[in-house]
């Protein structure tokens, strides 16, 4: 038996492309000893989904500024459950206005992080939220 370490999918869904935030929070989810995989910017939701599963993450980060949260953080999280993967947790991060966080949650978003954010507090959610354990 081995120790397993929380998998996570960072990704830039759309076509925001600044990712200075998706790669802070990459580094401290790492340095907190997560293993973390990082797409690249401009991910399509199909291509986020197929790299979840197939690095079988335990979660996946989304990061967004551009304003299309509403429809891209829905379609993932459809996706996953289409492919049988709604048991890999979404959360997100960016500039969301506060008064669409219900829906997201309602809608699949297990957590919204806003700017100001820290980086702590982000690992502490995973840290609670994902379990750990042992594996084969």
């Amino acid at each position: 038996m081995t120790e397993k370490r929380i998998r996570i999918l960072i990704a830039k869904p759309g076509l925001d492309g600044h990712d200075r935030g998706a790669k802070v929070v990459s580094r401290a989810l790492r340095d907190a000893g997560m293993e973390v995989i990082y797409t690249g910017l401009r991910r399509t939701p199909e291509e986020i989904v197929q790299a979840a599963i197939q690095e079988d993450v335990d979660l996946i980060g989304l990061s967004l500024l551009s304003g299309a949260h509403n429809t891209l953080f829905p379609r993932i999280t459809e996706l996953l459950a289409a492919q049988g993967a709604g048991d890999i947790l979404v959360i997100a991060g960016g500039i969301i206005p506060e008064q669409d966080i219900a829906a997201l949650r309602a809608q699949g978003i297990a957590e919204v992080f806003l700017p100001g954010t820290s980086t702590q507090e982000i690992v502490e959610w995973i840290q609670r939220n994902v379990p750990e354990g042992l594996t084969d």
